[in-house]
């Protein structure tokens, strides 16, 4: 498909000292007891109007990022960066996000306003009733997952996608100079998990897939949250002749491979792990790991309002009663200690 719409905005209204005082405002929302935070705010005119003239003159360099490993809800590496370098994210976000936003299809639910796990799993189960003629046939759903998602990101294809919309140079220039300042196996692959950009731009990515799956696979039943994806069809054979067709289309034009041992077609009656549930066609049962998970946080966060809350609203989306009894229980016990 060839991208018309293009983003209007230029690069001064991107790093206005308006657009930067309101991504600081945005930014340190829940951070304020943060050292790094209040050390930046300490002289934070000072170092708004500086960044704000490295931009001006192009001598704005991202710096290094500090790393460190999260086991929730799977082990993962999160690169953390410099708060001058969030800021500067926040405010390239506020303006690109709105506009990237309208471009992408309206069954990618990840990191999207509005959007979420809840509603994609609703949207698993509105499908799965339209195509099952309301359980008289038999639904079969094509579940992949992408393999190294962040860390196999191609930055010059990416780049390019975003050239399809952002004509001033030098936005695209400030986009390659953050992307660039981070790589994973080696120069020019991947995204840092923990960049705000970066949540923004694996859309931009994967919406050239997004598109190539509506269009011209014309797979009406698509649903993709980050790089979980499913299809769902009562014919498997056509699934099968659909895989084939998205391993090529990853493979040659984002570089990108499905994880081998997470793709499966299967029936919705056998039970459909996706999002954190096992999604059958009359009702949804937490999958064991998330279950574990959820009881570990409770107990280690030593049974936090929040936390508490969270977890209930996670249950009343499936058939979690049992669990929402058993979080009670947990929780007294917890505060009884």
């Amino acid at each position: 498909m060839t991208n018309r719409i293009k983003f209007i905005h230029n690069y001064d209204t991107i790093i206005s000292l308006e657009n930067l005082l309101e991504a600081w405002k945005e930014f340190r929302n829940n951070k304020k007891s943060r050292k790094d935070v209040q050390e930046f705010e300490r002289n934070l005119m000072e170092n708004i109007l500086l960044l704000h003239k490295e931009l001006l003159t192009k001598t704005y360099k991202h710096s290094s990022y500090e790393a460190f490993n999260i086991s929730d809800p799977k082990p993962r590496r999160i690169h953390k960066a410099k708060v001058r370098d969030r800021l500067l994210h926040h405010a390239i976000y506020r303006k690109l996000y709105p506009f990237f936003d309208k471009t992408f299809i309206a069954d990618s639910y990840s990191c999207r306003f509005e959007k979420g796990t809840h509603k994609a799993l609703e949207r698993f189960h509105s499908f799965s009733q339209k195509v099952s003629g309301n359980r008289t046939k038999a639904v079969w759903v094509l579940k992949c997952d992408i393999r190294k998602f962040f860390a196999s990101i191609d930055q010059s294809i990416l780049i390019g996608i975003v050239k399809e919309y952002v004509s001033d140079q030098n936005i695209t220039w400030l986009i390659s100079e953050i992307v660039s300042s981070f790589h994973s196996t080696k120069e020019g692959v991947g995204l840092p998990l923990g960049n705000l950009t970066s949540q923004l731009l694996v859309n931009v990515y994967m919406n050239k897939f997004d598109q190539f799956m509506k269009h011209r696979v014309k797979a009406k039943y698509y649903i993709r949250y980050a790089d979980d994806f499913v299809i769902m069809s009562q014919d498997r054979k056509w699934l099968e002749e659909v895989l084939i067709k998205i391993k090529k289309f990853l493979h040659e034009k984002l570089k990108l491979e499905l994880h081998p041992n997470k793709v499966s077609i299967e029936t919705l009656s056998s039970g459909v792990d996706f999002l954190g549930w096992v999604n059958f066609p009359d009702h949804r049962v937490m999958r064991t790991t998330t279950k574990k998970r959820m009881f570990r946080n409770i107990k280690t966060r030593e049974g936090k309002p929040e936390v508490v809350q969270s977890y209930l609203g996670l249950l009343s989306h499936g058939n979690g009663k049992r669990l929402q009894d058993g979080i009670a229980k947990l929780n007294t016990q917890v505060g009884n200690k």
